[in-house]
């Protein structure tokens, strides 16, 4: 009886490890969720965890879609521009068109279908390889989204922005829509003629189309399917962001084929399943969440996801060809480990090592005895939020709190994820830089709800209640930045526009600065406005561009001064000789030009300054002291008159 009871328990613990080994994604997404939870207390909490489901939801719906591309041997890399499209058809028609919401949403599900069809037609009946044709897709889909909302984001109506809320006030409904979307693909891959369809065409092209199927008709459903999904992640991820963003989902593409890949299926087709594709977006989400818990640098976020990442396929990989390997030992419970298994056990052990070791090195959590500080900001591809960020955790450091800066990359969708793991994990206050001042509106609302004060920096968040404002004023600074180039050229002449990310407020509100501005001079005519990303190689390939056509300019304003040094560069001799430019921020480099004579003037904003005065309100709002509604930081011209004053 005493052996067979130890038979049955090898049996059953062989059991579970086989079930682990041969499912590698599952065996390293256990790992981080049992790593994390050992280093962060705030980890294995319900809201967390239903913060890292409302996370995946969007990559997930993405990749259940991709899915069906990839066990049939293609690739979409369209599916982030297509999911932004649809959400801007939504918000479009329901708004400036007065469509009733229903109505609305078919156009927007439909947006996504014709592109997917038209991946389909290029890709079967154009010849394309699919790489090329959803690339195409995805720069058109894009295009498209910010030619239909001119760059700027739309709000979403209130019937539909209910599917970023929750049911019964804790149950997500992005993670009710991300499990139903996954039953449909579950039953689609297993269960229908389309599904078996795709693992033929993925296994073996050629055979499939001699035994009978019609290869080129399967491919065009396969790609609608996947435009069907994207546009339905597009509606939630619009929905939690409360407006249709046009350059939302920007690099959401490869979360989903990384998700995908992750949860075992083969690029080259004929494998893959949605439960392992939902594993694999679980685990981006976890490492996200995990990582802004431990208050990992934001640079060294993306570098241990990208290690954990190439370690899980690893893992994978290395499983399946030791279980391809005749003879793999088979021996009775309890016997050593040999060959294959050995090597299974051994990457696992590197998987479990990696993962433990990077997060404990770079986790820099306080000790629980100093005032625990969130700071998002929108980017920090940016010298000018560099330096908001430098000075930020200057002012921390004399303060003597515990400051974890994050980077939204751009995206709102991101920053709303931060701003959600500042609240579950209980930090004092938050600062954020909103990429989007709507967008940043209903994961501010959540810090409200829990009683932890907000600090918006540079920008406003709308329909949200914030401690305190800290910001310059961008009108006033565009405003300036039009009087002095305008008294430069003697109030005549043409100038160009170098505009920003087209529907970030900044851009916007610095451009409606200079409009107005430049108004007061009806000698001064604003020839082209083309935007170049506050990116400074854009600006020198725009301004290079810019000229061909323009030939006579006579001076350019630029919305910050990476775009300026750009123009600077495209007009060699001409800058600041016959050819004025402005920028904006005072970065140090933009100093460095203005002292030199190439750059005119720049708006200088002070961000050090600014995150300076950020931390030191967000401290006074998590010790219950009372702190002013508004609080301005001076911008001011800065020539060579007055350079010196600043550098």
């Amino acid at each position: 009886m005493a052996t067979e009871t130890v038979k049955r328990d090898a049996g059953g613990a062989s059991s579970l490890r086989r079930v682990l080994l041969d499912n590698g994604a599952l065996s390293a997404l256990i790992v981080l969720v049992v790593a994390m939870s050992l280093l962060s207390g705030d980890f294995l909490t319900t809201q967390n965890l239903l913060n890292v489901g409302v996370q995946a939801a969007v990559t997930a719906i993405l990749a259940f879609g991709v899915t069906f591309v990839i066990v049939s041997a293609g690739i979409d890399l369209s599916v982030g521009s297509v999911a932004a499209l649809s959400a801007t058809v939504l918000a479009w028609t329901a708004t400036s068109q007065g469509m009733p919401v229903w109505l609305a949403v078919i156009f927007a599900v439909a947006a996504g279908l014709a592109c997917g069809l038209v991946n389909g037609l290029l890709v079967s009946y154009g010849k394309l390889p699919p790489f090329i044709a959803t690339l195409a897709m995805l720069s058109v889909a894009r295009g498209l989204s910010l030619v239909i909302s001119q760059g700027s984001p739309i709000p979403f109506p209130d019937s539909v922005s209910h599917l970023g809320d929750t049911i019964g006030d804790w149950l997500p409904v992005p993670v009710i829509v991300m499990v139903v979307m996954g039953l449909v693909t579950a039953v689609v891959l297993g269960r229908t003629f389309i599904g078996r369809s795709m693992y033929a065409i993925g296994g073996n092209e050629e055979a499939a189309r001699l035994s009978g199927l019609r290869v080129k008709r399967q491919k065009l459903v396969i790609y609608a399917l996947s435009g069907l999904f994207a546009a339905v992640a597009g509606i939630v991820l619009a929905s939690r962001l409360v407006s249709a963003q046009p350059q939302a989902a920007q690099g959401y593409e490869l979360d989903a084929i990384a998700a995908v890949v992750i949860g075992g299926a083969s690029l080259a087709g004929g494998v893959g399943k949605a439960s392992g594709t939902l594993v694999g977006a679980l685990i981006l989400a976890v490492l996200r969440n995990g990582l802004n818990l431990l208050s990992v640098s934001a640079f060294w976020q993306q570098v241990v996801i990208g290690v954990v990442i190439a370690l899980a396929v690893l893992l994978d990989t290395l499983r399946r060809k030791a279980g391809a390997t005749p003879g793999a030992s088979s021996g009775a419970p309890g016997a050593g480990l040999k060959g294959p298994q050995a090597v299974k056990y051994a990457v696992a052990a590197v998987v479990v090592a990696a993962v433990i070791g990077a997060v404990s090195f770079f986790n820099s959590g306080s000790s629980g005895t100093s005032t625990k500080i969130g700071m998002s900001l929108s980017t920090l591809n940016n010298p000018f939020f560099v330096q908001m960020k430098e000075g930020a955790q200057d002012e921390a450091g004399k303060a003597g709190v515990d400051l974890t800066v994050t980077d939204a990359q751009n995206d709102a969708s991101q920053q709303s994820n931060q701003l959600q793991n500042f609240t579950g994990e209980g930090v004092e206050s938050i600062i954020v830089n909103p990429v989007d001042s709507d967008a940043a509106g209903p994961a501010v609302r959540g810090a409200n709800k829990s009683g932890i004060p907000v600090i918006a920096a540079d920008r406003g968040v709308n329909k949200a209640e914030t401690a305190t404002l800290v910001a310059s004023d961008n009108v006033a600074g565009g405003k300036l930045a039009a009087k002095s180039l305008a008294e430069k050229l003697g109030g005549k002449g043409e100038v160009v526009v170098l505009q920003g990310t087209p529907g970030t407020s900044a851009s916007r509100e610095r451009g409606q600065g200079f409009a107005e501005g430049i108004k007061a001079y009806p000698g001064i005519e604003v020839v082209a406005r083309q935007p170049a990303d506050f990116d400074r190689t854009k600006g020198l390939d725009v301004m290079t561009n810019l000229l061909q056509s323009h030939k006579g300019v006579d001076g350019v304003f630029a919305e910050n001064d990476e775009m300026a040094l750009g123009a600077v560069k495209a007009l060699g001799g001409k800058a600041g000789k016959s050819v004025p430019v402005v920028g904006f921020d005072g970065t140090p480099d933009g100093l460095k030009a203005v002292e030199a004579g190439t750059l005119y003037a720049s708006v200088a904003q002070q961000p050090a300054e600014l995150g300076r005065i950020a931390v030191r309100n967000a401290v006074r709002a998590a010790r219950g002291k009372d702190v002013e509604e508004m609080v301005k930081v001076p911008v001011k011209v800065v020539t060579a008159k007055n350079v010196k004053n600043f550098s």
